[in-house]
């Protein structure tokens, strides 16, 4: 087919396929999930045996893709915001090392917060790499830089990064694919020690990277993705980036702005169309999702003239912009219509009917009632949901696998009977170093890793600790007396409470495994099953 219809997360994904990718490298979070799953589920990535399996952490993802890159092969490495501080260390380090084989990092931002700790902005990421960034603004634009991005990445023997946001992840539109591209074949470095980042190495491609930014910004200038659009109004100068950009035309009939625009999805920034922008206009107005990251370097550095945008008040700070807060900036009048009818009420959300880890909670909130509150630590997942009422059990989420750590923390202040709650997948992606540093100083803690054999919060992937967790915890040192386990039910109830207290009373480094499988993945199954037998 050359014509799809296709969510942004699946254009991004075709896009690499058609252009010879030859693996993808992941962990699974909103709103970046779509893309390793479309590959995983794609029939020519199938044929072509492409690498889509999950890993166990976004920085074992980055390093992996580098690893294929350092081969020749062409490897796109995806993830979320808060995934890129894990990946950071070797992030950093790719647009020193450069690469060998096309290397793209898709990192899905999420302005508003709808599944996130924060909204930060990973174009700050990409500036503090001083590797160049793409940003599209609607899906095609999307499977074009894609498509794109591999022969930019060998040309310029850099990494680049693809930065989405929400909307655009999750919305979808027609696109047009180009011609399907061979895989690369294997190939080492002109220079085998071009990934080696000893300081003498590295200060050498250090200056590689620094004599690139001005052809980088050069192709900015020049790209088919950056654009001075001309307009008779010169009150007013704008620069929309991303998605931000459709906000912009979506209120103007046929899309055209009265005013000139700079439509930015490709950095650094084009310098020459914004000095044009700005000699030819009398006030400049910055329309970007995210942070206010281009009116940041436009502020103080164009002189007097006014630059407005998030950090003058003219649109709100934080959240995601949309064509009524475009419109507002415009002084266009126009209705705000995002309103919830009165007929709805809003409800938080719940963790699913069934779930192994209410019973869990139920059995630690019985238990803790004679401990006192507040020593409940807990970070990133579906068990998260407990921090609200009804059950009301955790007390701390900052991070993946901040629950162990944090609550060792606790210990080290003076804390007692304190408990430390992470999943299965959450604890191999970064919860066994806490255990560790647990074990070395015998802090006494209990652990709890609520397994329900997957990744539940963002869909069902498959987990790294299935099956192994018991090893795991022995391997990282703990006592095997003091690994326990025992199924979450309710009519287990009053053994898990006999568990707990043992646990928490004991003066060392505990671990208690509840394992039973999610009930959505359950149920999955069974229809499949079902689905199945009747098709037989």
């Amino acid at each position: 087919m050359d014509k799809l219809l296709l969510l942004g997360d699946e254009a991004i994904a075709q896009a690499a396929i058609d252009a010879g990718m030859s693996g993808v490298y992941a962990y699974p979070g909103t709103p970046s999930t779509e893309i390793t799953e479309y590959i995983q589920k794609n029939k020519i990535a199938a044929e072509r045996k492409l690498h889509s399996e999950w890993s166990a952490n976004e920085k074992t993802a980055m390093e992996s893709a580098l690893g294929m890159s350092y081969a020749g092969k062409r490897a796109m490495v995806c993830m979320k915001h808060v995934g890129l501080n894990v990946a950071a260390d070797a992030f950093m380090n790719s647009s020193i090392t450069g690469v060998n084989g096309g290397l793209i990092i898709v990192v899905a931002d999420d302005p508003s917060m709808h599944s996130s700790q924060n909204e930060q902005d990973s174009r700050y990421f990409g500036d503090f790499a001083m590797m160049p960034i793409f940003e599209p603004s609607n899906q095609q634009e999307a499977y074009n830089m894609i498509y794109e991005a591999f022969d930019f990445s060998e040309h310029f023997n850099v990494p680049v990064l693809v930065r989405i946001t929400t909307r655009l992840a999750h919305s979808r539109s027609g696109i047009e694919r180009k011609p399907i591209k061979s895989e690369n074949k294997n190939s080492f470095p002109g220079d085998l020690r071009q990934f080696v980042l000893l300081p003498s190495i590295a200060k050498k491609n250090y200056r590689i990277l620094l004599g690139n930014q001005a052809r980088l910004e050069n192709e900015s200038e020049h790209s088919e993705f950056n654009k001075y659009i001309r307009g008779d109004n010169k009150s007013l100068g704008i620069i929309a980036s991303g998605i931000a950009y459709n906000y912009l035309i979506e209120n103007f009939e046929d899309g055209k702005v009265p005013y000139p625009v700079v439509k930015i999805s490709q950095y650094p920034l084009p310098s020459d169309m914004i000095t044009e922008l700005y000699n030819e206009c009398e006030t400049i107005l910055v329309l970007e999702e995210g942070y206010p990251f281009i009116e940041n370097k436009l502020t103080g550095v164009l002189g007097n003239k006014k630059v407005k945008g998030r950090l003058t008040g003219d649109l709100p700070r934080d959240g995601e912009l949309n064509p009524n807060l475009v419109a507002v900036a415009l002084g266009i009048e126009k209705p705000i219509t995002n309103y919830t009818p009165d007929i709805l009420t809003g409800r938080p959300p719940a963790l699913c009917p069934g779930c192994g880890h209410t019973d869990v909670f139920l059995a630690i909130n019985e238990v803790m009632k004679d401990y006192g509150p507040g020593k409940v630590f807990s970070d990133i997942g579906c068990y998260t949901l407990s921090a609200l009422a009804p059950l009301k059990s955790i007390n701390t989420c900052v991070d993946m696998g901040a629950s162990i750590t944090m609550a060792k923390g606790g210990v080290d202040a003076g804390l007692k009977n304190v408990v430390a709650f992470i999943g299965d997948s959450t604890f191999t992606h970064s919860g066994m170093t806490g255990l560790l540093d647990c074990v070395y100083e015998k802090t006494p803690i209990t652990v709890i890793i609520s397994d329900n054999d997957t990744a539940g919060m963002t869909g069902g992937q498959a987990s790294h600790a299935e099956h192994i967790l018991y090893q795991i915890c022995k391997g990282l040192g703990v006592e095997e007396d003091h690994i326990r386990t025992f199924i979450p039910l309710r009519k287990n109830h009053e053994e898990a409470v006999k568990i707990l207290r043992e646990e928490i009373e004991y003066e060392g480094v505990s671990v208690i495994i509840p394992h039973r499988e999610c009930v959505r993945t359950l149920e999955r199954k069974h229809k499949m099953k079902v689905k199945v037998t009747k098709m037989s």
